[in-house]
């Protein structure tokens, strides 16, 4: 009698978070390797109905409100493997980068979070971010898979599940966009590390439904005045604020932070002096 061989279970989830975004997810969603676990914010264009008559192996979680990118811990939850990558509707992961991914994190248990190489567009130039992970002046610590950072592009993220739910996840202070800063501290100061993996491929190509330039500048100036208000000491808070300051969004974004920085002080928890100077070097 012929034995079937044992199909090992997958390791990684993909989790998405989507909005209005069904042409994107028509393209997108048939590349992912792996259990999909979609997380909707509230679409009103009918993305729900639509995944689940198109794409009925995916796990769809559908929320009452749009929770922005909070809206990927309902995902992580949903999750039930050790690892979870995250995506977008307009992005998807190269094949075997999570496989990969997986034998990275097995083989290193105090790294919570890996960071890929994201090609942008149909030409897949490279992201800015990540030529700035290629170059993080905190090192590559002996037997990492690579620089050790403290920011990351959300849908080119791998985590460990366990570490990333406590951490809380991403926070409804910042909401969307650069969400991801204050995750990365936060794993940072419970010890965990987080490494860019260039090995690792993510392929990125922006939705036609966008904000503007100058607007989404103005919320990542907002939200990264938020996460400092939240994470670090006063005098790098402020430092913050002229940084920002010497531009038109930056300013902009100085005063939308405004009606938050009541519950972005709720929040506050300073890092530990050794996490805090790390920031400072990719402040310098």
């Amino acid at each position: 009698m012929r034995v079937k061989a044992r199909v090992p279970s997958p390791r990684v989830s993909v989790v998405v978070m989507t909005r209005d975004r069904w042409p994107d997810l028509q393209r997108s969603l048939p590349r992912h390797e792996g259990p999909v676990v979609l997380v909707d914010n509230a679409s009103s264009d009918h993305t729900v109905e639509r995944v689940g008559e198109c794409f009925p192996d995916v796990t769809v979680v559908a929320l009452p409100h749009n929770a922005g990118a909070p809206a990927r811990n309902a995902g992580v939850r949903r999750a039930t493997t050790p690892y979870v990558a995250f995506a977008d509707d307009d992005s998807w992961w190269e094949s075997g980068a999570l496989e990969r991914a997986a034998e990275l994190l097995d083989a290193h248990p105090r790294v919570a979070l890996l960071a890929a190489r994201v090609l942008v567009g149909d030409d897949g130039a490279l992201d800015g971010v990540c030529e700035q992970m290629a170059r993080s002046p905190l090192g590559t610590r002996a037997g990492e898979p690579g620089p050790r950072v403290l920011g990351f592009i959300a849908c080119g993220a791998v985590v460990r599940r366990t570490a990333f739910l406590e951490a809380g996840g991403f926070d409804d202070v910042v909401f969307f966009p650069g969400e991801e800063e204050r995750l990365a501290l936060d794993l940072a100061a419970r010890g965990w590390g987080l490494c860019y993996a260039p090995e690792l491929v993510a392929r990125h190509v922006p939705s036609v439904v966008r904000e503007g330039n100058a607007a989404r500048r103005a919320i990542i100036a907002r939200n990264a005045l938020l996460t400092a208000v939240m994470r670090r000491p006063v005098t790098s808070v402020l430092a913050t604020v002229c940084r920002l300051a010497s531009d038109r969004c930056g300013r902009r974004g100085v005063v939308a932070a405004l009606p938050r920085l009541r519950i972005a002080l709720r929040e506050r928890s300073v890092l530990p002096p050794a996490v805090e100077a790390q920031r400072r070097a990719l402040d310098d």
